[in-house]
């Protein structure tokens, strides 16, 4: 950050914002990488690449952060929620096709905990139905599907930079654009509207509004922030991910005993240590666990609640029942989960939720 202070340009699409872009396009294979301010922000712009008219539907989970839905709501979308998947809290893929209609225009996908969706199923309806699909991959650094990375399969894709994930700038996030036909005009509502980064580079002897935009580009300060972390990436990832499977080892007796239920990890899929979730048994259980923890010193947490109930959409929900999105959102439990966890902390946390079952 010092280093581009002294370069004497801190506003967007410098040097470091340049190379943050080269790394994630070269380690991940995504068409073109943008960063922008928020994984918000990213998704807003894939909204606006996809041109919603008023009227037009967007297929999208109940069970995800509410800015996966509000992006494509603010410009004009109507949100057809789906359920999640019985084992997983990832969009039921089997669902998709039957929410489909003649004003359906894309498909968002949550890779829940940085566990992949059933990518080649989504995938498969999309092209039968000419959709776009956008991965909302906030949680999703260095996460794979077979041999893809996320983020890199669907024509659109979000992550997040945010305090509470893997890889961090405060706020902070990235747009990855797969579609050839979509980056031009991707570069263009990114710089406000205007074609700068084209005059800048010399393709155009004109700097002029030429499209819709806003200010989504961040500062060289938070670039450089980013790649500092970057290059640290492959100790920062592994590290998470021994977390991951440490909560994992010290819980799985209790999973045996049928007291809890731990993460499924499909087979297409990887572990990225963005998280540690299980589920209780029952709602009761999960608020009587939480503040048992909670009095123990564990500040463990519940998460996100459906949206489809939700104040603001529960009005404009076409009625479904949504069980497992209701179940997930009653059920689960996370851990304490960041990079400077020791390992005896790990081990207290686990002993804690131990003893909830043995009190």
């Amino acid at each position: 950050m010092t280093e581009a202070a002294r370069e004497g340009r801190i506003s967007g699409n410098g040097n470091f914002t340049r190379q943050c872009h080269s790394f994630f396009e070269k380690k991940y294979g995504f068409g073109k990488a943008f960063l922008t301010n928020s994984c918000t922000d990213a998704l807003e712009m894939a909204a606006v690449l996809t041109r919603f008219e008023p009227g037009d539907e967007v297929i999208c989970p109940s069970f995800t952060f509410v800015s996966t839905a509000s992006a494509f709501a603010l410009h004009n979308a109507k949100i057809v929620f789906a359920d999640s998947r019985p084992d997983q809290p990832n969009i039921d893929e089997t669902l998709i096709e039957s929410l489909i209609s003649h004003r359906t225009k894309a498909i968002i996908v949550v890779h829940y905990s940085g566990v992949a969706c059933n990518m080649d199923a989504i995938m498969h309806v999309a092209r039968k139905y000419n959709l776009l699909v956008v991965e909302d991959a906030a949680l999703s650094i260095d996460s794979w599907y077979r041999e893809r990375a996320l983020g890199s399969i669907g024509h659109l894709a979000s992550f997040s930079f945010h305090e509470t994930k893997n890889i961090i700038t405060g706020e902070g996030g990235m747009l990855t654009v797969n579609d050839g036909k979509l980056k031009e005009r991707a570069e263009i509502i990114w710089e406000k509207g205007t074609n700068r980064a084209a005059f800048q580079r010399g393709d155009v002897v004109k700097y002029e509004w030429v499209d819709v935009g806003a200010s989504y580009l961040p500062s060289e300060m938070m670039a450089a922030a980013l790649l500092a972390q970057l290059k640290d990436m492959k100790i920062i990832q592994q590290r998470r991910k021994d977390i991951w499977y440490t909560y994992f080892d010290y819980l799985k007796p209790l999973q045996d005993k049928g007291l809890l239920t731990l993460p499924v990890i499909p087979g297409y899929a990887n572990v990225n240590g963005s998280m540690f979730y299980f589920l209780a048994r029952n709602p009761k259980e999960r608020i009587e666990l939480l503040q048992f923890l909670n009095k123990k010193g564990v500040h463990a947490v519940f998460h996100y609640l459906p949206l489809h109930n939700s104040p603001y959409y529960k009005d404009k929900h076409d009625g479904r029942e949504l069980p497992n999105a209701v179940r997930y959102a009653e059920t689960i439990v996370r851990l304490p989960f960041f990079y400077g966890l020791s390992e005896n902390e790990i081990a207290f946390v686990a002993e804690k939720v131990s003893d909830f079952f043995r009190s």
